[in-house]
């Protein structure tokens, strides 16, 4: 996909990461200078529809070029003349799972005329090139469900579906609370063993039992977005040593540790020293379990994976990327590193 008007900021990119709740704009000079930002809601085209999504994205745009001095007519347009923002835009968007998803959103957002260039890739790549120095290496996201992605500097890929059980996913906050509602559940009325979530799950809510909590959620007096708050508890639970929690914790481990085993060793890497990037909210918490789970097991399956937490914006990796596809130099890279540090 490429325009052959020069573009308002020659060589630069803009830089996008939508998530499901939040949406992240910078408009990066050739030399990695930010000129402009924006933040806007989250990206829903399951929910909206493409263009609606897209459209929503744009006026996020706007403002971002705004910010750099650089004002849109609010037609959704690069500008009123056709000419474009950006040499290249690098769009790493949530609900972008598959392959033919991403090629249908790089369409409509190549449509709107904001670069040259388009290229759209899922939010977790925006997140494994934030937590790396350069394009190599897996990372896997763990916060309301579970993602993951490798790369290679040669553009090789290693990526997994992501939409759910039937893609064989397990896991993430919302796996998770439900996994604890099935155990405790079962404990209550004597299917199950016996576990303390059977007490710790339905009192977060004020309730004294689970039949309670189990009413409350299906009439839903209690919201069903209220689920995720039963993760913490889930973990304040296993850090307080029940088994069956301390377990639901460890077969997170697991599931975290074979997504990047897997992804490490499709692209080459599972002998070899490379980054095993982890982001989402579950890995932001740092629970000293569940780490130590995970490294432990990292270390049997792949001795020289080098696990950490991102803590940087996944907007710097959307960014990076861009750099990348216009071959920027190593300090254009750095530039825009220290500008997220």
């Amino acid at each position: 996909m490429g325009l052959t008007v020069e573009p308002l900021v020659p060589g630069g990119v803009l830089a996008i990461d939508a998530g499901n709740s939040k949406t992240d704009v910078a408009l990066v000079a050739a030399d990695g200078t930010v000129l402009g930002a924006a933040r806007g809601g989250g990206f829903q085209p399951p929910v909206v529809g493409v263009e609606a999504a897209v459209s929503a994205l744009a006026r996020i745009v706007e403002r971002a070029a705004a910010d750099a001095g650089l004002p849109l007519p609010g037609t959704g347009t690069a500008a009123s003349d056709g000419t474009p923002l950006a040499e290249h835009t690098s769009a790493c968007l949530a609900n972008a799972d598959l392959p033919v998803e991403e090629r249908q959103l790089a369409a409509a957002v190549h449509a709107r005329g904001w670069a040259r260039s388009t290229e759209v890739r899922n939010d977790t790549f925006a997140i494994l090139r934030a937590g790396v120095d350069e394009p190599r290496g897996v990372a896997v996201v763990c916060g309301a469900g579970i993602n993951c992605v490798g790369m290679l500097p040669d553009g090789r890929t290693a990526r997994f579906p992501a939409i759910g059980k039937i893609s064989g996913d397990w896991g993430g906050g919302s796996g998770l609370a439900e996994e604890a509602l099935f155990h405790a559940a079962r404990a209550e009325d004597g299917r199950g063993g016996p576990t303390e979530l059977a007490r710790t799950l339905p009192a977060h809510f004020g309730l004294g039992s689970m039949y309670a909590l189990i009413e409350a959620l299906h009439l839903e007096t209690i919201p069903p977005v209220r689920r995720y708050e039963l993760t913490p508890v889930l973990f304040a639970t296993s850090d307080a040593g029940d088994p069956v929690a301390r377990s639901i914790v460890g077969r997170q481990a697991e599931e975290i540790v074979a997504l990047a085993a897997v992804a490490l060793g499709r692209l080459g890497l599972l002998d070899e020293e490379a980054d095993v990037v982890l982001g989402g909210g579950i890995m932001a918490a740092r629970n000293p379990y569940l780490m130590d789970e995970l490294t432990e097991r990292l270390t049997a399956r792949a001795p020289k994976a080098r696990a950490h937490v991102v803590t940087a914006p996944p907007v710097l990796g959307a960014g990076l990327l861009g750099l990348d596809h216009v071959s920027a130099p190593p300090q254009a890279r750095a530039t825009l590193r220290a500008h997220y540090s």
